[in-house]
């Protein structure tokens, strides 16, 4: 009796294939998503300074970080929906358009991140 295999991930496999191209196509674009975080950080840093300029101890950086860290836990979201579609009948239309993920992606984490600082940082640094 043969015994079902589990499924190849060498680099000639398809799905080898697939997670190479997702890899090589998500991880570049990830220093645009991240510049585009820190652009509303900064850009809030800059309108409201006066009122943060208070939130620099160790303790407010380490939460920062930890931000950022799980932002970028999020940005993985992105290989649960390109792997599967890669590996479907749609794939080609798909890598023609899945710049519109990333677009959409990096809009809901740019908002995030702008909500969060409006409503969990300012009022903290207001009082």
């Amino acid at each position: 009796m043969n015994m079902p295999t589990a499924p190849q991930l060498g680099s000639h496999s398809p799905l080898g294939k697939v997670l190479s191209d997702a890899i090589g196509y998500w991880e570049r674009r990830r220093i645009g998503y991240n510049l585009a975080l820190a652009a509303v950080v900064l850009g809030w840093l800059a309108v409201a300074w006066t009122r943060l300029r208070g939130l620099f101890g160790i303790e407010h950086l380490l939460a920062l970080f930890v931000l950022a860290v799980l932002a970028n836990v999020c940005y993985c979201a992105a290989y649960l929906v390109d792997v599967p579609v890669q590996l479907s009948a749609f794939r080609d239309g798909w890598r023609r358009r899945r710049w519109l993920l990333w677009l959409v992606g990096t809009l809901f984490g740019m908002t995030l991140a702008w909500f969060w600082i409006a409503d969990e940082i300012l009022p903290v640094a207001g009082a």
